[in-house]
């Protein structure tokens, strides 16, 4: 896996003296939490994969049953406006590991095809990139990655010491490419989907129980609640929406058991603990007559819509006892982004100076001692297409949003591409618009109600200003090879990770390792 740095916000380095010490005598006030190092606390970050933000309880459900998340939120701080870089999971998980939007590093599709598939591929993260676990083992940090992970095959692994990863895809070709790998080493092929819940469990309590004398970043990358929703069967049937809501339900028992382990080693006021998902739900996905994807809340679009509210609003909870204050609700701007500079910052490590970093640390938001995000715009891309701009205008309190492309429905009312799976980024798949659609997000968070110049007096002044942002962003960027290149993301068999003799990949060593845990 990898890490991400960031560059602190002005306000963060004004008072980063006052920072560090308000840590530091706060850590000391409570004896558990009291290390050799109090500005090094331990990282527990959990990413969700497909979760819909209205499909927890602390973001209004009240169906599905997540007592554990809902009680991270209520013992740490709960973002409302959290947003992800992109609406599907290989830019959005590229941009929460390096800290940038995923065009930087060239994570971003021109093509129809927007995440990489195959294990066997060249497309993947540059190694010029740097993710926030490289910083971290730098300073110090005991680093690892438990995940499903559909970038990491195809990338270098920079930055953990240690790593159990899942890539999945099922079909006829589940021998090459459902696979388990321990570090480098491919340890099951085909994958034990049965056993993925309780080996991913096993592997990060174990991690835990081994570095609990020393800081660490455990990064768990969940495989809830993806299709194919694999749930053991202790939990199937027990939710009141099916199959889905089944792996929810399951998804936040695993969530318990971790914060378990973190507890039962006299860990809690040490540990930062971050929990969201990579974007929205997914509206498309079913079977047969069976939903199969999330529910996000008030919010139009999901999966794929680069744009969107329901695509990239995601649930955002961070926790640290004795540091943050407990049961607070945050609703300024912050994006995943924002976890590379946090995590790098806290661990006394310093972001990259030769690049743009575009997240911004939350510290002084998640302390309370600013009242403002660092964001003042944010830039929505699909694929490397942008479809929409957020302006955050902070002497208003109004964050406006201007679509310059929404995807077309099919069928045309019903708020996603069912006719194609999943939306696409350009050509006939997409309606342009000039002037862009412009919502108050203040108002009209579910973006029913376009404005126009007749509506609102403001409507060419917003438009405009948020024009120019565009032309000054882009001057940011840099041209950098395409890694999700038709060239990049086809299968190759020379690439083609395997435990035996190509094409016939087999084999299981986790029973060894089973006997060694």
């Amino acid at each position: 896996m990898y890490l991400f740095h960031a560059r602190g916000s002005h306000e963060v380095y004004q008072r980063k003296q006052w920072i560090c010490l308000n840590i530091w005598l706060t850590l000391c006030l409570f004896p558990r939490a009291c290390v050799s190092n109090p500005s090094k606390p331990n990282f527990l970050l959990i990413l969700a994969d497909d979760l819909g933000i209205g499909d927890v309880g602390c973001y209004g459900n009240d169906t599905i049953r997540t007592p554990n998340i809902d009680g991270l939120a209520e013992e740490g701080v709960r973002l409302t406006q959290h947003i992800a870089a992109a609406a599907v999971c290989t830019p959005s998980r590229a941009a929460f590991l390096t800290g940038r939007y995923p065009i930087r590093s060239g994570m971003a599709s021109s093509t129809q095809r927007q995440v990489l598939f195959w294990n066997g591929c060249s497309g993947g993260l540059p190694p010029n990139e740097t993710t926030f676990a490289r910083i971290l083992r730098q300073q110090g940090y005991s680093t690892a990655l438990v995940v499903k992970w559909k970038i990491i095959i195809c990338l270098a692994i920079c930055g953990l010491l240690y790593f159990i990863s899942w890539f999945s895809s099922y079909g006829l070709t589940k021998y090459w490419n459902c696979i388990l790998m321990r570090n480098h080493d491919i340890t099951e092929q085909p994958m034990n989907l049965e056993k993925t819940t309780s080996n991913m469990l096993k592997e990060a309590v174990s991690f835990i129980e081994r570095n609990k004398h020393r800081p660490f970043l455990l990064f768990v990358s969940l495989l809830h609640v993806h299709t194919p929703l694999v749930t053991t069967e202790k939990f199937q049937g027990r939710s009141r929406h099916g199959l889905y809501g089944d792996n929810v339900e399951e998804m936040d028992w695993m969530v318990g058991r971790l914060l378990d382990a973190i507890d039962k080693e006299g860990l809690k006021n040490a540990t930062f603990i971050y929990f969201a998902s990579d974007h929205g739900g997914s509206l498309e996905a079913h079977r047969g007559n069976a939903q199969f994807g999330g529910w996000n809340g008030i919010y139009k679009g999901g999966k794929g819509m680069g744009g969107w509210e329901g695509g990239i609003r995601v649930p955002g909870i961070v926790r640290w006892p004795g540091v943050l204050p407990a049961g607070t609700v945050i609703h300024e701007l912050t994006s995943l982004m924002d976890i590379f500079p946090t995590v790098v910052h806290l661990a006394g490590g310093a972001v990259p100076q030769d690049r743009v970093i575009d997240g911004r640390t939350l510290l002084p938001l998640l302390l309370g001692t600013v009242q403002h995000s660092g964001h003042e715009f944010m830039f929505h891309y699909c694929g490397a297409f942008l479809h929409a701009v957020r302006w955050h205008q902070k002497d208003s309190g109004t964050t406006w949003k201007a679509h310059y492309a929404t995807p077309v429905f099919q069928p045309e009312a019903s708020g996603a591409c069912f006719g194609r799976g999943i939306c696409p980024c350009f050509g006939d798949g997409v309606t342009h618009h000039d002037p862009p659609l412009l919502f108050d997000l203040s108002k009209d968070p579910s973006e029913a109600n376009p404005l126009s110049a007749d509506t609102e007096p403001l409507f060419d002044t917003v438009t405009r200003r948020m024009g120019e942002a565009v032309e000054e962003h882009r001057k940011t960027l840099t041209p950098v090879p395409q890694q999700l290149s038709p060239y990049n993301s086809i299968w190759k068999p020379w690439l083609q990770p395997c435990c035996g003799t190509f094409p016939f990949c087999w084999c299981n060593e986790e029973k060894k390792v089973d006997g060694i845990l």
